[in-house]
C-alpha cells in the first residue's frame, strides 16, 4: 500500500479515537476509581484479546494462504489482523474501514483478487459465526434458564432468523455471492448507480473472487470448517473477559452466564452497528442482558466500561501496528 494512504487510515483512526474518548459519558475520575476496582484483571483482559485475535488471525491464515504460490508470514497476518479490527471498531457501518485496508495491504503480495476473496471470505466467516453464536446462547438459555411464554418467542426469533441467515450463507457459500450483492445493490436507491458502475467495470474480478469462494467451501471443506469453528471458539473464549470481570463484584456469575451476557449483548449491539464503537449500544446491552439473566445491571455497566477500556487499549496498539504494517515483508514461495 502507498506511504499516504497508510497515513491517511492512521490520521483518521487518530481523529475518531479522539472523537470517542471525548464522548464518554463519565468522568476520569469515575473512570480511574473503576480500573482501580478492577485491579490487575484488566492487564488481564488485554493479554486475553491478545489469544483471541491470535484465533482470527489463525482464521484468517487458512483462509489466505490455501492454495497460494507466495506464502504470507502468520505474524504479518497476525498484525494485519489486528489493525484491520481497529480500523473497523473506529468506523461508522464497521466493515468500511479494515476491510479496503486489508484488502490493499495483501494485495502487492498475492494480487487484487485473492486478496479481496481472501478479505471477503473471512469477513463472512466472522459474520457466519456470529449467527453460531447467538444460536448457541439460545441453546444455553433454554437449557439452563426457566423460559415464560414471552421470553420463549423471543428465543424463537432469535434462533429462527439465526437458522435462516445460515442457510443463506451457505447458499453463498456454495454458489458464491458477490455478484448477486451487487446486483441487488445497482436495485437500491442511493448506492444503483456506483454500484452498477462498478459491477460493469469489475465483473471478470468479482466472478473470479466468486469461483475461489465456492471453491473453498466445495473442495476444502477441512480449511472452510477449521476456519469457522477457530471463529466460533473465539467468541466462547471473549466471554471469559464478561466472567473474570464480574467475578470482582459477585460470585454468583458462571461460565454459562457469562456466555449468554456475551453472545446476547452482541446480538443487540450489532443492531447499532452505524456507530462507532458501538458507543453506548454494547455498555446498555450488556447492562440489560444482565438484568434479565437476574444480575444487578449495575454490574453490567461496570463490566461493559472495562471491556470498553481494554478496546480503547487495543485501538492504540492497532493504530502503532498500522504504521508497523507499512514495513516490507519477506514472504516464502511454496
Amino acid at each position: 500500500m502507498k506511504a499516504k494512504y497508510r497515513n491517511l487510515f492512521f490520521v483518521a483512526g487518530i481523529l475518531l479515537l479522539g472523537i470517542m474518548l471525548f464522548s464518554l459519558d463519565m468522568s476520569w475520575s469515575e473512570i480511574w476509581q473503576n480500573v482501580r476496582k478492577a485491579g490487575y484483571w484488566l492487564p488481564f483482559n488485554i493479554a486475553l484479546w491478545a489469544v483471541i485475535y491470535l484465533m482470527n488471525a489463525a482464521s484468517w491464515n487458512l483462509i489466505i494462504n490455501d492454495r497460494v504460490q507466495t506464502h504470507i508470514p502468520f505474524r504479518y497476518i497476525y498484525r494485519l489482523t489486528i489493525s484491520g479490527y481497529v480500523l473497523n471498531y473506529v468506523t461508522p457501518l464497521g466493515l468500511l474501514g479494515g476491510e479496503p485496508y486489508r484488502v490493499m495491504e495483501l494485495s502487492p503480495y498475492i494480487g487484487r483478487a485473492k486478496a479481496t476473496s481472501s478479505v471477503i471470505l473471512y469477513s463472512m466467516m466472522h459474520i457466519f459465526s456470529h449467527f453460531w453464536f447467538w444460536l448457541l446462547g439460545v441453546v444455553l438459555f433454554v437449557i439452563f434458564y426457566p423460559t415464560n411464554l414471552g421470553t420463549g418467542i423471543l428465543m424463537g426469533i432469535i434462533a429462527g432468523l439465526s437458522l435462516l441467515v445460515i442457510y443463506f450463507f451457505m447458499k453463498g457459500y456454495r454458489n458464491g455471492l458477490v455478484v448477486k450483492i451487487f446486483r441487488i445493490l445497482s436495485h437500491i436507491p442511493y448506492v444503483n448507480h456506483w454500484s452498477r458502475h462498478f459491477l460493469e467495470q469489475n465483473t471478470e474480478v468479482l466472478q473470479r473472487i466468486d469461483a475461489q469462494i465456492a471453491e473453498l467451501h466445495a473442495q476444502h471443506k477441512r480449511t472452510f470448517y477449521l476456519s469457522l469453528g477457530l471463529e466460533l471458539l473465539a467468541r466462547i473464549v471473549s466471554s471469559l473477559e464478561i466472567y473474570v470481570l464480574m467475578r470482582i463484584l459477585t460470585p454468583e456469575v458462571t461460565i454459562i452466564d457469562s456466555i449468554l451476557i456475551m453472545a446476547f449483548s452482541s446480538l443487540f449491539s450489532n443492531l447499532m452497528f452505524f456507530m462507532p464503537m458501538q458507543i453506548g449500544a454494547r455498555e446498555g446491552s450488556i447492562a440489560l442482558v444482565s438484568e434479565r439473566l437476574h444480575l444487578t445491571a449495575g454490574y453490567g455497566l461496570f463490566t461493559g466500561l472495562l471491556c470498553r477500556l481494554r478496546e480503547f487499549c487495543w485501538t492504540i496498539i492497532g493504530l502503532i501496528l498500522i504504521k508497523v504494517n507499512g514495513q516490507q515483508i519477506t514472504t516464502n514461495r511454496e
